[in-house]
């Protein structure tokens, strides 16, 4: 496997480091504003095998924050997309595509295979409550990405435990929803304190279980996104903080 063009990323994580990633199987559900951005990221870090998911299709509202969303792409399925993209960063990733939402049956048989970690980048509440109620019971390490609309500053994005999220709307309903399901901690969380900007929200007509939307601008989904891989690929290759700027001998 070539890896040469790893090689910063090496300087960083060493060559163990990078063996981690390369060994790795991570799943992103969703495709959209925040999970194009993380698998991106994903794909750049080198790890070797993907599982993408979005049954949706690029819309021209898409391209104010969607890595796959162009002129040129409007009613192309985002994961197919995503997946032409991620080969172009590394032809030898392996890539399971799913173009398709998927129902709760569904996803209760899928989540029984391991995943070394899932990126939950939904934005619609049923299924992403679906979602981390498989990973939760099957033990699948995750981190799920809370409401990025109606958001202007990235500095207050914040990662933590699903219990001690505050002030974002979406993360006070999955927090409830969760508690129904016996659910009270134990899933990691990217959410701002930001408070969102309510003048923003619209009715939409309720397709894939998404009955309204908050505004969006181009980089806070991004930052989502990238956070999200982030805690991913820090907690692959067990990155610990360093406090001197100098390399471990």
């Amino acid at each position: 496997m070539d890896t040469s063009w790893m090689e910063r990323t090496t300087l960083l994580v060493g060559e163990k480091g990078i063996e981690k990633l390369v060994n790795a199987h991570v799943l992103i559900v969703g495709l959209g504003g925040v999970g194009s951005y993380a698998a991106e990221a994903i794909g750049r870090s080198g790890v070797g095998k993907l599982t993408i998911i979005d049954g949706d299709t690029v819309d021209p509202t898409n391209r104010n924050r969607q890595l796959q969303a162009l002129s040129s792409t409007h009613g192309q399925n985002k994961a197919h997309l995503m997946a032409e993209r991620l080969k172009l960063i590394n032809p030898e990733v392996q890539l399971e595509v799913v173009d398709k939402f998927k129902n709760p049956d569904d996803m209760k048989e899928f989540m029984k295979q391991k995943f070394s970690y899932v990126i939950d980048a939904i934005d619609s509440i049923s299924p992403k409550l679906y979602l981390l109620q498989t990973a939760y019971y099957n033990n699948q390490r995750i981190i799920s990405s809370m409401g990025a609309g109606g958001k202007m500053d990235p500095t207050k994005i914040e990662v933590v435990d699903i219990s001690q999220t505050h002030t974002c709307p979406m993360a006070q309903y999955v927090r409830k929803r969760l508690r129904y399901m016996n659910i009270y901690k134990g899933i990691k969380s990217v959410y701002s304190t930001e408070i969102p900007a309510k003048f923003s929200i619209m009715k939409t007509d309720g397709n894939n279980y998404k009955k309204s939307a908050y505004g969006t601008i181009s980089y806070l989904p991004a930052a989502f996104g990238l956070t999200c891989a982030s805690v991913v690929i820090r907690d692959l290759v067990g990155w610990k903080e360093v406090k001197t700027g100098k390399k471990k001998e």
